[in-house]
């Protein structure tokens, strides 16, 4: 029988004279036969973890570090699945920009390699380590997690929910378990608040729970708790929103009041949903600060704020706000809100749930169950002498007609609509079944919107691209002579993967006669798209394109929102 063959680590020790040929491949056919990673194997059998460090060291090329001047507690544990740190073999070090510095042990597993690559999407920088100091400081860093949920208590001391009720929580047979769970949801979704996330996704699976947040646009993974504290987690959360913690068999809503001091209130959107593995809880953080911002936080260059402001002050008409989940519509709505929301006015709302409460605008919840619907709602605003009314969302032919006839009776009417761009949303009204007339006579103003990351300052680098490429991605001809700058995102300490906060890219287009005409003849979005550019309109490209030639946001974030 034709004996193994010496390779990877083996071949490593064999070569620096650590071990004997015939002694090498004793150990392997030793680790086979016991199934034991051959590290484990090579340890016990007298080959000390200096030893197999210094011979990868110098066989692979790669430096050598010692591990005993690393604190835990600045190690990037938190990017890489929990996972992948279980087999004890590679411990993140440094998270430089794209580049994650690992330490192994056994430079030549390239499974882990990949793995690392996979899961973070990022290149990995190997560094050697001796594998007893990478299994203590995994080891230190999973006691300091734990340890961090049990001493939450300075951080959390002022930290309210609104109408909690202790008593309808369920309780475990260890109330120091209990005392964990109430402290780690709390700073869970303090910390969500603190980077400015827009929502929290808590995961179970059969063998991990995940819990991730998104941070400008992008989900990012948090550490998680151990995998038995998941039912618990879950449970206090429904508790906190007022869900019924018996029922784990239909989705259920509910919504959490966080006070964080006297002056400050965040609210909580709660969603539950039965998997396979146990109920996904996704959290909407809904901050009213973020409808207060101005106008002029939004990212609308001055001429399409001046259109939008023009459209507010108008006394009748539709304005309509378009663009997928997540980009901004309702921050853009309720912006408008607060400059139209003075003592003169009578503004009501029908929404979807409300998200964001402000006082002196009257807000209505619909709810289709007990006959609350979109239709209904605007039919008992109209019977009191509004002003200003806001339809969270138009679904259907009923709400659009009664919305379009208030606003040709009068009443400024603002909404929203799913369509991809400003000039389909007109086609889209006629799909509906809305007469062109009606529309034409209607709608004065359509913003569509996009949200893109904005380069963090402090480490964004001038993005050499081609001259061609450029072109081909629509930049303009004098531009690209000019020798404008394009930056890139970097990554430092300030920021996330290079990206700091989210701005709007907006296409904002009037509704003008000639737009009217189109749509009274049945154009399409096409036509009336053509119409546009005569008209200088720009579309959601070219209002980003403005963007990255000011250095605010990167061609790739661009090409990540807008591209087709």
């Amino acid at each position: 029988m034709t004996p193994p063959a010496i390779t990877g680590l083996l071949a490593a020790l064999v070569k620096t004279a650590v071990l004997e040929p015939a002694r090498a491949l004793e150990l392997l056919e030793k680790s086979r036969s016991t199934k034991e990673p051959l590290l484990q194997t090579l340890m016990a059998n007298g080959v000390s973890a200096i030893k197999i460090a210094r011979a990868a060291s110098q066989n692979y090329g790669l430096p050598q570090i010692d591990l005993d001047s690393f604190d835990t507690s600045d190690l990037p544990i938190n990017i890489v699945p929990a996972k992948l740190l279980q087999s004890g073999n590679a411990l993140p070090l440094r998270k430089r920009g794209r580049r994650l510095t690992v330490a192994m042990a056994d430079p030549s597993d390239l499974g882990i390699l990949e793995n690392f690559r996979f899961s973070t999407n990022l290149t990995i920088d190997v560094v050697v380590a001796e594998a007893t100091k990478i299994a203590r400081l995994l080891e230190e860093a999973a006691n300091n997690s734990m340890a961090g949920m049990a001493d939450l208590d300075d951080d959390l001391a002022n930290i309210q929910i609104e109408g909690e009720n202790f008593a309808t929580d369920e309780k475990s047979d260890d109330p120091l378990q209990d005392d964990i769970v109430v402290k780690f949801v709390t700073k869970v979704l303090t910390d969500a608040i603190r980077r400015k996330a827009s929502d929290i996704h808590i995961e179970p699976y059969e063998k991990q729970f995940r819990i991730r947040v998104r941070i400008d646009g992008i989900l990012t993974e948090v550490p998680p708790p151990p995998r038995q504290l998941a039912d618990r987690i879950v449970s206090r959360i429904k508790v906190m929103s007022r869900m019924d913690i018996s029922e784990r068999r239909v989705p259920q809503d509910g919504r959490i009041k966080l006070k964080l001091s006297a002056g400050r209130s965040i609210d909580f959107r709660v969603n539950s949903c039965p998997t396979l593995f146990g109920e996904k809880i996704v959290l909407r953080i809904l901050d009213p600060t973020s409808a207060q911002l101005g106008i002029d936080s939004l990212g609308y260059e001055e001429d399409q704020k001046q259109l939008y402001l023009k459209a507010l002050n108008r006394p009748y008409g539709m304005i309509l706000i378009t663009g997928p989940t997540g980009s901004g519509k309702t921050v853009s709505l309720y912006t408008g809100l607060n400059v139209l929301n003075t003592m003169d006015r009578n503004i009501s709302t029908a929404e979807d749930p409300a998200e964001i409460v402000v006082p002196g605008i009257n807000q209505v919840n619909v709810n289709a169950k007990v006959g609350l619907t979109f239709a209904a709602a605007l039919r008992a605003f109209l019977r009191q002498d509004p002003d200003v009314i806001m339809v969270g969302e138009i679904r259907d032919l009923e709400t659009a007609e009664i919305a379009i006839k208030a606003a040709q009776t009068g009443h400024l009417v603002l909404s929203t609509l799913h369509t991809n761009d400003a000039p389909q949303t007109l086609t889209r009204l006629m799909n509906m079944g809305v007469p062109g007339y009606n529309i034409a006579s209607s709608v004065n103003l359509i913003i569509a919107q996009r949200l893109a990351r904005r380069l963090c300052n402090s480490c964004k680098k001038v993005d050499h691209i081609p001259d061609e490429e450029l072109l081909r991605e629509g930049f303009n001809p004098i531009d690209v002579q000019s020798g404008m700058k394009i930056f890139k995102a970097v990554g430092c300490d300030q920021c996330t993967n290079g990206y700091r906060g989210r701005m709007g890219i907006y296409q904002v287009m009037p509704v003008s006669e000639e737009m009217g005409r189109i749509i009274m003849r049945g154009g399409n979005a096409i036509e009336l798209a053509e119409q546009a550019t005569k008209e200088g309109i720009n579309d959601l490209r070219q209002s980003g394109i403005r963007k990255v030639k000011a250095g605010i946001t990167s061609l790739e974030e661009l090409n990540r929102v807008t591209k087709d």
